[in-house]
């Protein structure tokens, strides 16, 4: 089977008495355009989406698959995160530390407060994060909500 375009959210469409079948996409995979994966009843589907996506990315709920008895929807796993607090006494540490994250290439999540941030783990970044004075960095499991995102793009990338 192969999914070629989002139909929709979850939360949108009608659903009752069809089928749901969730493909598990990782939030780093959220932003590629095509995909081969298996849906949690085992469905082996393919995903090849246009350009849109490389900017929008596949949200949590998001439908690829509808007919009148199967639905298959997007499901983003929780993974590792960073979660970051800066002390207000310490609000000037707001800019280091974007900035710190921002030079590695790593995606930024706004957190619960202006003071509060979320980017994925990696063991160096936590390392640095807990060096900086005034910020608070502890690894936790958490789904990132791209709705959040301060990044303009999600796109996992090293050097």
């Amino acid at each position: 089977m192969l999914c070629e375009k989002i139909e929709g959210r979850l939360d949108e469409i009608e659903v009752s008495g069809k089928t749901i079948e969730y493909v598990d996409i990782e939030w780093h995979e959220a932003f590629k355009k095509i995909h081969r994966k298996k849906t949690d009843a085992g469905r082996e589907i393919g995903i090849r989406l246009g350009d849109s996506i490389l900017t929008r990315g596949l949200y949590e709920g998001d439908v690829l698959y509808k007919d009148d008895d199967l639905i298959i929807a997007v499901h983003t796993p929780a993974c590792e995160i960073i979660k970051i607090t800066i002390d207000p006494n310490h609000a000037f540490m707001v800019a280091k530390t974007c900035y710190e994250i921002g030079n590695r290439h790593a995606p930024l999540f706004y957190g619960e407060d202006a003071y509060s941030f979320i980017t994925p783990y990696n063991e160096p970044m936590l390392q640095m994060l807990q060096k900086l004075h005034g910020v608070t960095a502890k690894k936790e499991i958490e789904t990132l909500n791209f709705d959040k995102r301060i990044s303009a793009t999600v796109h996992h990338h090293q050097h």
